[in-house]
């Protein structure tokens, strides 16, 4: 187990491509780790740093409280579980999980009960003797797993392990790569670009974009209190909604007006958003927050269907309105008699939040998150 920090890292490459630019964040001991983002955000550089298989530019990083940037890859007591299995085809699957063992010249009596132990924890004591080519793709990433496992290290990393499989493999991995980290109480890092991933797996989350950080935190706050207009629009499937509007005051109440929309919002709203008025705003909503409206709601927003998606216990409308295509989630029963007719639709204002046009910045997250 280890903890991990870094500090004002960055990772330049040549004079004009900056891949990661002044991050600083810190894990504890037994803590899991999310790094996600788009494609090109930097999140695969962080990780490739931290085992050294990149030199950082500027800044430190430090694990148990020792600065590392020299330290060699073999001697950090990493493990690393990649994309690609880099498995060795020629081997069974007990010779791939023990190879790095015996590089290290442990026992074979040693060897033969870390491999047991770590097959029975993955599934793939029947599959000893068996080589790769047999197997499936979950299996085999099972062995890159095991391999990891078996060197017990103070630290773990994942570089989207599970992007190669289908979606029922990558649901049986992710509980096992849990259990692996209850078990063991170790310290992970684990990239992924799959929010399904990230909401399901990490005990923290950074949420990456073009090399910076643009927020850290456990998952409930990073979906329920994005701090920036990226992340709300790239964490959560589908996206929160957004539309472009202004702030105005009326009878000190603050009011967000959009095309069509007509929105007042509450007064722990309105006092925050006081030195925002008459300024671009973004209102932002989740799918799951606007319902079908009632006769007698308000806070409307009226839009024409486009496509409806039957998901089993709910059904995701997508429409359209004057402010702009936006997405909800109703009842499979409400939703049986819609139409191409304008239909109306109720905004719960009070899970609603306010970003700046230009900086992005969500104005309406409480002090105490």
């Amino acid at each position: 187990m280890a903890n991990i920090s870094f500090k004002s890292v960055s990772k330049k490459y040549g004079k004009n491509i900056t891949a990661v630019s002044d991050i600083s964040f810190e894990i504890k001991t037994g803590e899991l780790l999310i790094l996600c983002g788009p494609s090109g955000c930097g999140k695969s550089t962080v990780l490739r740093m931290l085992a050294g298989l990149e030199d950082i530019s500027s800044g430190e990083i430090s694990v148990n409280d020792v600065v590392v940037n020299q330290v060699a890859p073999k001697d950090r007591d990493i493990a690393m579980v990649f994309q690609n299995y880099a498995i060795y085809p020629h081997m069974t699957v007990f010779d791939n999980i023990a190879f790095s063992l015996k590089l290290r010249k442990i026992s074979k009596n040693e060897i033969k009960t870390r491999v047991e132990r770590t097959a029975e924890t993955l599934g793939l004591k029947e599959l000893l003797d068996r080589k790769p080519k047999t197997l499936s793709g979950g299996q085999r990433q099972r062995i890159a797993m095991g391999r990891a496992i078996v060197r017990e290290p103070a630290i773990y990393l994942f570089d989207e392990p599970l992007s190669n499989l289908d979606a029922k493999m990558r649901t049986e991995l992710r509980k096992e790569i849990l259990q692996i980290h209850h078990n063991f109480d170790a310290t992970m890092v684990y990239v992924t670009h799959d929010q399904i991933e990230a909401m399901t797996l990490g005990d923290q989350i950074c949420v990456m974009n073009k090399g910076v950080i643009e927020q850290i935190g456990p998952p409930h706050q990073i979906f329920n209190y994005p701090k920036t207009l990226f992340v709300a629009q790239f964490i959560g499937t589908p996206p929160m909604n957004t539309f472009k509007g202004k702030l105005l005051l009326e009878n000190e109440q603050a009011q967000f007006h959009g095309n069509s929309i007509r929105c007042p919002l509450n007064k722990e709203k309105t006092d925050m958003l006081r030195n925002y008025i008459n300024k671009e705003v973004y209102l932002a909503i989740r799918p799951s927050h606007i319902s079908l409206a009632e006769d007698h709601e308000i806070n409307i927003i009226e839009g024409s269907l486009e496509v409806s998606e039957m998901l089993g216990d709910e059904v995701l409308i997508h429409a359209k309105s004057e402010d702009g295509s936006f997405s909800c989630k109703v009842d499979p029963q409400k939703a049986s008699n819609l139409n191409n007719n304008l239909l109306r639709f109720a905004i719960n204002l009070d899970k609603a939040h306010i970003f700046d046009a230009v900086s992005g910045e969500n104005l309406t997250i409480p002090n105490d998150i």
